[in-house]
């Protein structure tokens, strides 16, 4: 089983950065794709960005272009979601997500990390 973990979250101010890393258990060059979703209470889980096996091809919802990029590190089985110029909608908790090789399989997902842009 297939686990990822995020760390990086916490409290910023509207116009700070963070960084988000999700680790995982494996190796992630054969997922298809990996990227970060985020949720508030109430609400649907949303995409933010996700990023090709190779990393050549990423895509990020419109609300973030621009301030945040997706990387991966194929050696390091880490991804990471740099996060500039917050702001307030940005609250949420972040998770991490890795898309299989086969369609026979579930996505995987992290247990989340909370992002509070509060001053």
């Amino acid at each position: 089983q297939v686990q990822l973990v995020e760390s990086g979250g916490g409290l910023v101010q509207p116009g700070g950065s963070l960084r988000l890393s999700c680790a995982a258990s494996t190796s992630i060059f054969s997922f298809r794709t990996m990227g970060w979703y985020r949720q508030v209470p109430g609400k649907e889980r949303e995409l933010v960005a996700t990023i090709s096996s190779g990393g050549v091809n990423t895509n990020y919802a419109d609300s973030v272009k621009g301030r945040f990029t997706i990387s991966r590190d194929n050696a390091k089985s880490t991804v990471y979601l740099q996060m500039s110029s917050l702001k307030p909608e940005d609250t949420a908790v972040y998770y991490c997500n890795a898309v299989p090789p086969s369609p026979m399989y579930s996505d995987y997902w992290g247990q989340g990390t909370q992002v509070t842009v509060s001053s």
